[in-house]
């Protein structure tokens, strides 16, 4: 099954979620803000992408952090401070059990698609 992760309200998880309902693609719509940040999948999300693919550094979440807590994060402590702060990750996040794709582009969505097993 496909999850896609992200905000609800979020313009560009908008869009992906648009995307593939326009496509006829099913998938499971994780809202970090109502079902929080599952931190199992999540630790696994971080091996592959790496934690600082994650981090949304450009959002207003991580902008208002105190400037000691983001000199301090590391690959060990970025889970804990993305399951407090479900807004500093970078969004959307698809997942269909072995790929994972990060943001959202028409293109790279079409390709991951036209590529899958």
């Amino acid at each position: 099954m496909i999850t896609l992760y992200g905000i609800k309200n979020c313009d560009t998880v908008k869009k992906a979620r648009k995307w593939l309902e326009q496509q006829g693609i099913e998938y499971h719509f994780h809202d970090y803000k109502t079902e929080g940040v599952p931190a199992a999948e999540f630790a696994s999300h971080l091996k592959v992408l790496g934690w600082e693919s994650l981090i949304n550094r450009r959002g207003t979440t991580w902008r208002k952090l105190p400037d000691s807590v983001k000199e301090s994060t590391t690959e060990d402590n970025a889970l804990a401070l993305m399951c407090e702060h479900s807004s500093i990750i970078k969004r959307p996040l698809l997942h269909d059990g072995d790929r994972r794709l990060l943001g959202f582009k028409d293109h790279d969505y079409a390709s991951f698609f036209s590529n899958q097993k």
